[in-house]
C-alpha cells in the first residue's frame, strides 16, 4: 500500500487488539448496523442472482433475515443518496445533488438531522467508518453531525489524480482520522480491509453500550482495488474480487458480533446507493434485467438490494415485495429505538411491518435525478415516468474491461410512460393507456410533489424546499 504518511500511527488500526470478554447481559436496545455499498447493481448479491463471484456472507444474511425486491434509492448518485439516506429526506429539498468534489463549498446542512444524531439523543454511540460525500470541509465532516468518530474518505475513490478522463484535476486523496487528514492514499488496495478492521474494532470497544455503525464501502465504486487475499478469486475479474471482499467483510462483522454475543441484539442493514455504472463495462456490476444503471432514474439506476437482519426478531428467510426506500430507515429506526425524529420535515415513513414480512398501506416514492428533476413516481407495481433526458450506453458500443469509462449518448423521453413493475421490471411496455386511472392517480402524486418541492423540468419551485450548509 502506498501512501504519503502524515501521522506515523496510521498503522495503529489494523494491528491486533486485545480480546474483551463479552458483555454478561443484553442492552434493552438494538445494536444498529447499517452499511452501504457505493454503485452495487441489484444483481450483485448471490441472493439476488449474481454470477461469476460467490457472496457467501451476504446470502446468509438475506437467508437470516428479510430481502426486499423492490427497494429503492430517490436519488441515482453519490452524495445526494447519502444524504437521503442518513436524513430520511429527498436530498433534493436539501438543496444537494450530485456528487460534491473538491470544490464544492457546501454540503450537508448542519441543522438537518441524521441517522447518527437521532440515535445519539437515545444514548447510543455512533461511529461512521468509510465515505462520506456530504461536504469535506470541517463545518461537514461526520463528526459535526452526529457521529463520534469517523475514518475514511469525504467524496469517492477516483476523485484523485489518477482519475481516467480527468488527470491531474482532483488532489491526492486524503484520508481522515476525526477531522485530521492522516494520509494521503497512491493506492487503495487496502481499503475494504482496513473499513473492515476498523469496523471490528468500533464493535469491541463498544461492545457495553448501544451502539449505530455507519460503515460506508467505497466499493465497488470505479477504480476498483482488491487486497491480495482476493485478487484473482473470481470468474469474472476485477469487478468479483472486489464483492468477494465486500462479502468478507460482512462475515467478519458478523463472526465478532456471535464472538461478542452480540448477535441477537444487532440490527444489521445492507443495501447501495444506486446501481451500476454502466459506462466502466466489466468494471460495474449486474442489473439483472433492469433498464439502464446509475445516473438515471430507471430501475437500474434506482432499484438496490435490501437487506435486514435481526435473528429472533425479524423472521428468517423472508421475502418483501412491496416498495420502500432508503429514505425510510431514520423513522423506522427512530419508532424502534423510541428515538425523538427530526424536528425538520422529513421524508419517509416506518417500515417496520414491511421489515417483519408483513404488508402496509402504500405510499408514493419519487425519483429525483440532480438538479430537482422529477423524473418518476413509484407507487406499488406502478411507476410513471415523465419526460426527461437521460444517459444510455449508445448501441454497438465496444464494453470494456480495464476500468476506462466508454462515452454515454443520451436520449429524449419525450412522452410520459406508465410501466407495471410486477410484470415489466424491465419497462419495456407502456400500459398509460390501458390504465387511466392509474396514471391520473400518480400524475396527482406528482402534482403534490412539485409544488412541495419543485420541479426543474415544469420551470417549479417547491415551497418545502431546505438550504444546504454553506461556507464563506
Amino acid at each position: 500500500m502506498k501512501f504519503t504518511i502524515l501521522i506515523p500511527l496510521l498503522t495503529f488500526f489494523i494491528l491486533a487488539f486485545d480480546p474483551i470478554e463479552p458483555i454478561k447481559s443484553i442492552p434493552e436496545r438494538p445494536n444498529i448496523i447499517l452499511i452501504f455499498a457505493d454503485d452495487m447493481a441489484y444483481g450483485d448479491l448471490g441472493s439476488y442472482g449474481a454470477i461469476g463471484w460467490k457472496t457467501p456472507h451476504l446470502d446468509q444474511l438475506a437467508a437470516d433475515g428479510v430481502k426486499f425486491t423492490q427497494f429503492y434509492v430517490p436519488h441515482a448518485v453519490c452524495t445526494a443518496s447519502r444524504a437521503a439516506i442518513l436524513t430520511g429526506t429527498y436530498a433534493n429539498r436539501l438543496e444537494l445533488f450530485g456528487a460534491l468534489d473538491h470544490t464544492a463549498n457546501h454540503g450537508l446542512n448542519p441543522e438537518e438531522t441524521t441517522i447518527a444524531e437521532t440515535l445519539k439523543s437515545s444514548g447510543y454511540k455512533t461511529g461512521m467508518i468509510g465515505k462520506w460525500h456530504l461536504g469535506h470541509h470541517p463545518e461537514f465532516l461526520p463528526t459535526r453531525q452526529g457521529f463520534d468518530s469517523f475514518f475514511g474518505l469525504p467524496y469517492s475513490n477516483d476523485m484523485w489524480p489518477n482519475h481516467p478522463e480527468s488527470k491531474n484535476y482532483y488532489p491526492p486523496l486524503p484520508l481522515i482520522a476525526g477531522e485530521e487528514t492522516i494520509a494521503y492514499l497512491e493506492d487503495q488496495q487496502e481499503l475494504t480491509s482496513w473499513y473492515t478492521y476498523k469496523s471490528l474494532e468500533f464493535i469491541e470497544k463498544n461492545q457495553d453500550k448501544p451502539f449505530f455503525l455507519y460503515l460506508a464501502h467505497s466499493m465497488p465504486h470505479v477504480p476498483l482495488f482488491v487486497s491480495d487475499k482476493f485478487r484473482g478469486q473470481s470468474e469474472q475479474g476485477a469487478y468479483g474480487d472486489v464483492m468477494m471482499e465486500i462479502d468478507w467483510s460482512v462475515g467478519q462483522i458478523r463472526e465478532k458480533l456471535e464472538d461478542l454475543g452480540l448477535t441477537e441484539n444487532t440490527l444489521i442493514i445492507f443495501t447501495s446507493d444506486n446501481g451500476p455504472w454502466l459506462s466502466y463495462g466489466g468494471h460495474a456490476g449486474l442489473q439483472a434485467g433492469l433498464k439502464e444503471g446509475k445516473g438515471t432514474s430507471w430501475e437500474g439506476g434506482i432499484r438496490v438490494p435490501a437487506i435486514f437482519t435481526w435473528p429472533g426478531k425479524i423472521p428468517a428467510d423472508k421475502v418483501q415485495d412491496q416498495v420502500a426506500m432508503t429514505i425510510d430507515i431514520l423513522p423506522t429506526l427512530a419508532k424502534l429505538t423510541n428515538s425523538k425524529l427530526p424536528d425538520l420535515k422529513i421524508d419517509g415513513s416506518d417500515i417496520w411491518p414491511l421489515i417483519l414480512g408483513e404488508k402496509s398501506e402504500l405510499k408514493p416514492y419519487f425519483a429525483y435525478y440532480n438538479q430537482n428533476e422529477l423524473q418518476a413516481v413509484i407507487y406499488g407495481k406502478w411507476k410513471l415516468v415523465f419526460p426527461h433526458v437521460y444517459r444510455t450506453i449508445p448501441s454497438g458500443t465496444e464494453i470494456r474491461n480495464d476500468g476506462i469509462p466508454v462515452k454515454y449518448g443520451y436520449i429524449r423521453l419525450e412522452t410520459a410512460q406508465l410501466f407495471d413493475l410486477s410484470k415489466d421490471k424491465g419497462e419495456t411496455t407502456d400500459v398509460a393507456t390501458h390504465n387511466p386511472e392509474i396514471l391520473d392517480m400518480l400524475n396527482g402524486f406528482a402534482d403534490q410533489a412539485r409544488a412541495d418541492m419543485g420541479d426543474k423540468l415544469r420551470g417549479m419551485e417547491g415551497i418545502g424546499n431546505r438550504k444546504a450548509g454553506r461556507i464563506n
